[in-house]
């Protein structure tokens, strides 16, 4: 699927219709857009159902291809408005849908014949999850944006599906489809498609403010001829949220770069940069430079740089046009035909039939004037065949209609789908049956020397982190993220610790299950892979998984009606970040120790803990407490519970433990974040 050397699709972002039509008339090879559900960027002015049979008919006229986002994660009483949704983009003409919830995927592919992109929020980081995204159906993924270029050039040549990579635009300091910030400091949802983007606030540095999770835009814009070396399938620009200036000007650069082969130069980049950038542009990822320069704010001074730009190219869009013949037969006692043909399609239409004239008949002059008229379509004319009988007239409405008629005829070739097309689904296949769970406490202590002996006793089942295992407990916590270069040390460390007593492995990706059933070990998953409904429960039931941790994001009546774990006590991780946080608010010290804490605005403290080999995650400030809520977590039927244990001693562990047999109310010591 991915063809090293073969020049890219250059994919853009149409968060309007006034986005796509400047994404398509520069010169983009398909454009990616978001309807008014289940999109992750739901700010965005997004797209009416008429705006959006208007928008992909638009993007297929210039030759573009049209691929829908509904990669939100998804409840199950919205799974019926979701398969509407994707149908509607089917009958709109749209060529695939990019999807991050497996659910959701499962139930578009067994129902509507579309294709199916994964999100960058399904964390596809290595070539396990493109091999478990294509048996799910999926034929292209997007791959995160922190991937070096080893990194991608391995995944590319090992992946049995097409993969997109993002070229331009902002960063999220989390990998994608793993940050809660939002969604548990803010109440807004990153994974709903409402991110109020927490990581562009300052936090305390010292005595100073600062913004250390803030990164500046990325632009692997010097990098195009190396993409396309190693076979990545399409190059993505982001910006959804985008002004129209944006996308004409940025597609514009990248569509000559690519028809050129080669990389920007500084003019280009600085270009680029002026066009829309926080201090400044970074490949940091890419080139595995990741340091405090890729931080950056959206200062004055950019702002001031991107008016500028957008006023000395504003006035001078590139007015690319289609190429159209046009042949018009106007004979007596027939009806008035147009014929209309691009490059792929030919259309005719019939009018009203001409009446014979008393004062000014038509000229073949004035017939090739009204029918070249295309204003504001995507068309020119420029070959134009005129058949006319003398002495005939049509009213000037009448001509115009005949020509809105054909170029509609014309737009609307290659979209004659049918619901015809769908399978059915039944009720089961649309909401199956609850996941039963085995009553259960599970717990993961992220630091092995905080783990009292009391806790073997307690739990029925303990994972420490893979990196800190010597054989303590029966279960290992794999990494948030195992890149290709990371694959064969942390199989051989599965191994090891399958020899040192493991039974068992919590994961949380879905490129690394394969890793934990070829050590041997029982696969259980973790809260990280964002389970929010039941088919996406059966999903990961029917590849081997033996119990689920559901989304922290749940309610209890959605944890009910899906069955599985969860989380009862702890700090939930909010971020897990390419990025080292330590580097940018303390030292190597503080990070190596555990001592890392971010402090905002308000004084709240979120304690960092390191990931080997210098990933941070970052958790909540206040842990989830429940030991008081026994009677609802009963009538509930949560009786899988999972604890979180981060920062607490052995005798705050234990105080923990104790209060929850107790049941006792939460007490300060417990809440208390050093």
């Amino acid at each position: 699927m991915n063809q090293p050397n073969r020049k890219p699709e250059l994919l853009c972002p149409a968060g309007s219709p006034e986005a796509l039509r400047a994404a398509v008339t520069e010169g983009a090879d398909a454009v990616y857009m978001g309807s008014t559900a289940f999109n992750a960027r739901m700010s965005a002015k997004n797209f009416t159902p008429d705006e959006l049979r208007e928008g992909i008919a638009l993007a297929h006229a210039f030759g573009a291809k049209v691929y829908l986002t509904a990669n939100t994660l998804i409840y199950d009483k919205e799974a019926e408005e979701l398969l509407r949704t994707a149908e509607q983009a089917y009958l709109s003409g749209a060529d695939a849908l990019i999807v991050a919830d497996l659910g959701a995927a499962e139930l578009i592919r067994r129902r509507i014949p579309i294709a199916l992109h994964a999100s960058t929020q399904a964390s596809g980081h290595n070539a396990d999850a493109a091999r478990r995204l294509a048996e799910a159906g999926f034929s292209r993924m997007v791959a995160a944006r922190e991937m070096s270029k080893p990194e991608l050039a391995a995944l590319c040549a090992e992946s049995p599906i097409e993969i997109e990579a993002f070229v331009h635009g902002a960063l999220c300091v989390c990998h994608s489809g793993q940050c809660l910030f939002s969604s548990l400091v803010g109440g807004r949802s990153g994974n709903r498609g409402e991110c109020a983007q927490p990581c562009r606030l300052p936090f305390a540095v010292g005595k100073a403010t600062a913004y250390p999770l803030s990164l500046k835009d990325m632009s692997l814009a010097c990098h195009l001829p190396e993409l396309a070396r190693m076979g990545v399938a399409s190059l993505k620009i982001e910006g959804r949220m985008k002004s129209p200036d944006y996308v004409r000007q940025v597609t514009r650069i990248f569509r000559r770069l690519l028809d050129e082969e080669r990389g920007a130069t500084e003019t280009e980049l600085a270009h680029l940069a002026a066009v829309f950038s926080r201090g400044g542009l970074t490949d940091g990822y890419f080139t595995g430079k990741i340091t405090n320069a890729m931080l950056g704010i959206r200062s004055e001074a950019d702002k001031e740089r991107t008016r500028s730009a957008s006023e000395q190219t504003e006035a001078t869009p590139t007015d690319r046009k289609i190429p159209l013949s046009l042949r018009v037969s106007l004979h007596r006692g027939q009806p008035i035909t147009l014929t209309l043909t691009d490059k792929t399609h030919s259309v005719t239409v019939m009018g009203e039939t001409p009446m014979e004239a008393r004062t000014a008949p038509l000229t073949v002059d004035m017939l090739r004037r009204s029918m070249t008229k295309l204003g504001n379509t995507p068309y020119v004319a420029t070959d134009v065949t005129v058949e006319a009988d003398e002495g005939l007239m049509l009213p000037v409405s009448a001509l115009n209609a005949l020509r809105r008629r054909g170029i509609e005829a014309l737009t609307a070739q290659g979209a004659t789908r049918s619901e015809a097309d769908f399978s059915s689904l039944s009720d089961t296949d649309i909401a199956p049956p609850k996941i039963l769970s085995v009553p259960c406490r599970s717990a993961v202590f992220f630091r092995a020397d905080s783990m009292p002996a009391e806790a073997a006793e307690y739990f029925d089942r303990i994972y420490l982190p893979l990196s800190q295992y010597s054989g303590q407990t029966d279960g290992v916590l794999l990494p948030a993220v195992i890149f290709p270069s990371e694959w064969e040390s942390v199989k051989t460390a599965l191994l090891r610790a399958k020899e040192l007593g493991a039974k068992h492995a919590l994961f949380g990706n879905v490129g690394h299950l394969s890793l934990v059933q070829e050590a041997g070990l029982v696969p259980h998953g973790d809260l990280r892979l964002n389970v929010t409904n039941r088919q996406t429960a059966r999903y990961w039931q029917e590849a081997g998984v033996t119990d689920l941790i559901l989304s922290p994001e749940l309610t209890l009546p959605r944890l009910r009606d899906i069955g599985g774990g969860a989380v009862v006590y702890g700090l939930i991780p909010l971020m897990v970040t390419e990025k080292c946080v330590g580097r940018a608010v303390a030292d190597c010290k503080t990070c190596r120790e555990d001592r890392v804490v971010l402090t905002d605005r308000r004084g709240v403290r979120f304690p960092v803990l390191r990931e080997e080999p210098h990933r941070s995650l970052i958790f909540n400030s206040v842990p989830v407490y429940m030991a008081d809520k026994e009677a609802e977590l009963a009538r509930f039927g949560i009786v899988h519970r999972h604890f979180l244990f981060t920062v607490e001693t052995k005798e705050e562990t234990r105080a923990v433990l104790r209060a929850y047999r107790e049941g006792q109310p939460a007490k300060g010591e417990i809440r208390r974040i050093r």
